[in-house]
């Protein structure tokens, strides 16, 4: 409950499409890069989960009145210290998983998996925590997006290529509107307790607006890569998830709110996740 199992695709795509934009390329492929990323990138999120329990406890921003999945210490279902732990121990193994990475690439790695580690916690705690101050979907769409894409393809290629920037864009713009509906769903109560997420700064419109053009903005980069970097055919496959993506959007358009939109924090998991493992198998194939 605490790691949030629906949302760890945001962990897992990125790894996959930074592998596809690599083979894509005829950029050999490193087995171990690709399981130490996977494992690390999972390990990363995890923590940064139960950070932001445990921070958000700790600031009173977890309420009676909050209506998202269940928080393991509001509950009583695990203590703060207990969650402590567990984060410290989540990220302890992702540097220790990481050196590894680090010895096969070099120090760029070191920097940006303890720059990942960093924004996990600082997203709740610290003097000017980033979620506290409209800053989280700017930081979930850097990591997510451009950082872990490129940084798995940096892995396999030693090298920057334009065709990871441009792949990471849908990727990044998808795990951003998980965030985007999660936070949609706690404007009244982080409103009340004075957390100031972005969905809080747009108010309620502007963020169903905001959800609707990340979700239709991710389908634009297939046609995209098909003209400018001469991507075969199979980079449209992420367009068998348009009718999954359009039933979100018409939902949250709609007007759902509160509890309501639980289900749809959890489908837009699984179109990131769909869209991801097609989008990556296309590049593969391209």
């Amino acid at each position: 409950m605490a790691a949030r199992v629906p949302t760890l695709s945001a962990a897992v795509v990125p790894v996959l499409v930074g592998s596809g934009t690599a083979v894509a390329l005829d950029r050999p492929v490193h087995l171990g890069a690709f399981g130490a990323a996977l494992i690390a990138s999972l390990l990363i999120q995890i923590g940064s989960h139960l950070a932001n329990v445990l921070y958000d406890v700790r600031r009173g921003a977890d309420t009676e009145e909050r209506m998202g999945p269940v928080r393991v210490t509001h509950a009583g279902l695990l203590s703060p210290e207990q969650v402590a732990r567990g984060m410290l121990i989540c990220f302890g193994l992702a540097v220790a998983v990481g050196m590894y990475l680090v010895w096969l690439r070099g120090w760029p790695i070191l920097l940006i998996g303890l720059s990942a580690i960093a924004c996990g916690v600082l997203y709740t705690a610290g003097p000017w925590p980033l979620a506290y101050h409209g800053l989280g979907d700017v930081f979930t769409f850097i990591y997510f997006g451009f950082v872990a894409v490129v940084g798995t393809h940096y892995l396999h290629a030693g090298a920057l290529d334009g065709l990871a920037f441009a792949a990471a864009l849908p990727v990044g713009m998808l795990v951003t509107a998980i965030l985007t509906v999660n936070n949609l769903r706690d404007i009244p109560t982080d409103r009340e307790t004075g957390k100031r997420t972005l969905a809080v700064r747009l108010g309620d419109r502007g963020t169903r607006v905001q959800y609707a053009l990340l979700v239709a903005g991710a389908f634009l980069i297939s046609p995209a890569l098909y003209w400018s970097y001469t991507a075969g055919p199979s980079v449209w496959l992420p367009w068998l998830t348009l009718i999954f993506a359009a039933r979100l959007i018409r939902t949250v358009l709609g007007g759902a709110s509160g509890p309501d939109l639980n289900p749809v924090l959890k489908d837009t998991g699984r179109l990131h996740l769909l869209f991801g493992l097609l989008f990556a198998a296309g590049l593969g194939w391209s």
